[in-house]
């Protein structure tokens, strides 16, 4: 299984962090926070990664070239301009191929990947959902019995990390378009799954929550 990392985004909630280095190379516990996605899915045995860059696309290419250096096959996915989230993964379906894929939000960080077995013949999508940061106490989606809706009671948090069939968002029209409303659409015709993590994860989206995952990991390595 092939995985995708979405590393495109400008990192505005990041400023004045990010006005010169992309948010992917955010430095947390001594490495790139991107970093850490390539280590994690190395140990879960996955070799080829996609990531798609935009913003100081260059700084990111350089500073992780081929992935030689993670023992990992990386494969780049150039946006000259950002293409959301499922206009991303669909610039990068030549790329994925036509198999399910994990896909990974570029900005989370979590000790925790799927089995790409959870995802089943019938499903287009399988989602991580974790519970709700104080940030955002409702939530996005609810989670009955394996399967994800868009009941409003009960609600969890999708952690960003999911797994994907390409067909999904292969036959959008080309251009800038977000992968939530598909989800949505998917779930309306119960054809996705998910599983609810309660470990650490969290949404590094501002400079307060990197330094409160940096002093975490610096906690749990002493």
């Amino acid at each position: 299984m092939k995985a995708m990392i979405l590393a495109a985004g400008l990192g505005k909630r990041m400023r004045p962090l990010t006005d010169h280095c992309p948010k992917p190379l955010l430095p947390v516990a001594g490495k790139p926070l991107i970093v850490h996605h390539l280590e994690r899915l190395r140990n879960a045995g996955i070799e080829d990664v996609v990531i798609n860059v935009s913003y100081r696309a260059e700084q990111v290419m350089t500073a992780l070239g081929d992935g030689a250096a993670y023992q990992l096959r990386i494969h780049w996915s150039h946006e000259p301009a950002p293409l959301e989230t499922g206009g991303g993964i669909q610039n990068a379906l030549p790329l994925l191929g036509d198999a399910p894929f994990l896909l990974i939000n570029g900005d989370v960080w979590c000790d925790y990947l799927p089995n790409e077995s959870a995802l089943s013949p019938n499903d287009v999508a399988h989602l991580v959902l974790v519970d709700n940061p104080a940030h955002h106490p409702a939530g996005d989606f609810a989670l009955q019995h394996g399967r994800v809706s868009l009941a409003s009671e009960q609600r969890l948090t999708f952690a960003g990390i999911s797994l994907l069939r390409p067909g999904l968002v292969a036959s959008e029209p080309p251009g800038a378009f977000a992968l939530a409303p598909l989800l949505k659409q998917a779930m309306e015709t119960n054809q996705v799954s998910g599983e609810h993590f309660s470990g650490h994860w969290v949404d590094v989206g501002t400079p307060e929550r990197l330094t409160a995952l940096e002093h975490h990991l610096v906690q749990i390595s002493e």
